[in-house]
């Protein structure tokens, strides 16, 4: 593609674009979703009040500075952003040659923790401890990767004209390519992101026009395997506890039951507009833990009430619409592809946080998108963002 309809960032062609060109008014401005972009920062900022509130008076948590979590997440946030701005600077295109590295990697890592330089925090070892007091969750980075991964797989013959959809071999390759991270993640285990994972997966599958064969097939070798994984004992004790006590939420009030039982006093106390910033009486008692990570919704829902929760939701539909938009408009499949795999992971992982806060869904350790602390989740969703610009951004004009 030639002339001033044909924009392409980075590397596609001769028309190699720097920085200047990168951020000019007419080309990269013009085609940005500024929707999903206005929105992810509407959630950080939105986030960076809330993570404040829930930890300013937690001196054991935050050292005896308020300030502490709030400027990490700032930070946070900021490092999460300019990876945003170099994934379109590098564009999925050009990401989709390096997956077999970043896949590499990202395995590499994950194995990592299983190795004593893993560590664990709020009873899950997924993480590693890096120096300055620093910890990197592998699992999030593989949920990208899982995504890259998988498009490149079933799109390739599709993309080149080869073939109108994936063939049956392609998709058992896709699969075991997702198969060995998500493994290694449950013997962590990590039992909330290999669920991500697998929603992804689905995602990833109907996107690509495989058969839907392989989704009911995949349903059920799910459904057997979570039979098996109970049976066998690969769940720790802690994490078979919060699924009882999400059956049965009376079951031990005082102790699994108690996250659960306190987010749901918090956010049922907010009523319609909530009791104000900074004067929830759950939070400032510091009833609800892991606040500022897991459970950060019942600040929302305690503080600024069904309006503020209801804006955040608001804030993650839209970007999942617009998400749901590029995917639908791009004409490779790839791209397509990698859009449904982020739509399925935000909308997953967005509902199974605020449906474990209102005790619908089982208490798994997930953060919410944007909002909750936590560096590693930030960049991913980053990332993510970053893919959904590159896509909208090399799609012709005319689309």
């Amino acid at each position: 593609m030639t002339g001033a309809n044909s924009f392409q960032v980075s590397g596609y062609g001769p028309e190699r674009a720097g920085w200047t060109r990168l951020f000019a008014r007419d080309s990269l401005a013009r085609r940005l979703d500024w929707p999903i972009l206005l929105s992810a920062i509407a959630l950080s900022l939105i986030g960076s009040i809330l993570v404040f509130s829930a930890t300013r008076n937690r001196t054991e948590l935050n050292q005896g500075d308020q300030y502490y979590f709030l400027i990490r997440h700032i930070l946070n946030t900021g490092i999460g952003i300019a990876l945003m701005i170099g994934t379109v600077w590098l564009g999925h295109r050009a990401l989709r040659t390096a997956v077999p590295i970043l896949y590499g990697v990202s395995v590499f890592l994950i194995l990592l923790v299983l190795t004593p330089l893993g560590s664990t925090i709020n009873g899950a070892h997924s993480w590693i401890k890096l120096p300055g007091g620093f910890s990197l969750q592998p699992s999030e980075f593989v949920k990208v990767t899982i995504i890259l991964g998988m498009a490149m797989l079933l799109a390739t013959r599709v993309d080149a004209g080869d073939k109108q959809y994936p063939d049956h071999r392609t998709v058992v390759q896709a699969l075991g390519l997702a198969a060995v991270p998500m493994l290694i993640v449950l013997l962590m285990p990590d039992l909330g992101s290999v669920m991500v994972m697998v929603v992804i997966v689905l995602g990833v599958l109907l996107a690509s026009g495989s058969s839907n064969r392989w989704v009911f097939g995949l349903i059920g070798a799910g459904t057997m395997g979570a039979i098996a994984v109970w049976q066998l004992g690969v769940l720790d004790d802690y994490q078979i506890a919060r699924f009882a006590a999400f059956a049965n939420p009376e079951l031990d009030p005082a102790g699994v039951g108690y996250n659960t039982n306190q987010a749901r006093i918090a956010i049922g106390s907010g009523g319609l507009a909530g009791s104000g910033l900074f004067h929830g009486s759950q939070t400032t008692g510091q009833f609800v833990p892991e606040q500022q990570t897991d459970f950060v919704f019942t600040v929302a829902g305690e503080e600024l009430g069904f309006i503020g929760g209801g804006l955040i939701i608001l804030l993650l539909g839209v970007i999942l619409w617009r998400a749901c938009r590029i995917a639908r408009e791009t004409t490779e499949l790839y791209g397509t592809i990698v859009a449904a795999g982020i739509v399925a992971w935000f909308a997953f992982q967005a509902f199974e946080n605020i449906g474990m806060t209102l005790g619908i869904m089982p208490v798994t350790g997930l953060p919410l998108p944007f909002v909750s602390y936590g560096g590693s989740s930030m960049f991913a969703v980053w990332v993510a963002v970053g893919l959904l610009q590159s896509i909208r951004v090399q799609r012709p004009m005319s689309a």
